[in-house]
């Protein structure tokens, strides 16, 4: 018994081959734990539903004067609140988020005497930090958000 090998033949072993590499793909990522594909934030829905607020929060800080500043240094990350406000007076939680691994992210409470946070160094690993600093002061919610680069 002869097999005829022509064009058609060509084309759908061409086909079949291309779709068992990308099944093997797709069962590889989903079943490996080393690619992580889980969303940005826990709850997504949720934190979607609160935009409203949020945007209220984030045009609140806007709104001020002088903004919080953050700035890197040879020892941290240092965020720098505005002078007119009474360090202790301000409250609310700093979350720094790293886009390409969940599990280095992490919260500091702000509750400061003077007024600047030093984040150390040695909590940060090189490379993109997204910073959301969540505060209150006099009642007023301020919502500030920054994107850094650590070395």
């Amino acid at each position: 018994m002869k097999i005829k090998f022509n064009w058609g033949t060509g084309i759908v072993i061409a086909f079949g081959l291309f779709m068992t590499f990308i099944l093997y793909f797709v069962v590889e990522v989903q079943s490996n734990s080393k690619y992580d594909n889980d969303l940005v934030v826990d709850e997504y829905y949720k934190h979607d539903a609160r935009f409203g607020e949020e945007m209220k929060r984030t045009q609140n800080a806007q709104d001020l004067g002088e903004k919080p500043k953050v700035v890197v240094t040879q020892s941290g990350v240092q965020i720098i609140f505005p002078s007119a406000f009474v360090p202790n007076k301000i409250k609310g939680i700093v979350s720094l988020y790293r886009p390409s691994n969940k599990k280095l992210d992490f919260e500091i409470p702000i509750s400061i005497s003077e007024p600047t946070l030093l984040i150390p160094n040695k909590s940060l690993v090189g490379g993109r930090w997204d910073i959301n600093m969540e505060w209150q002061y006099d009642g007023k919610s301020y919502l500030t958000k920054e994107t850094i680069y650590i070395r």
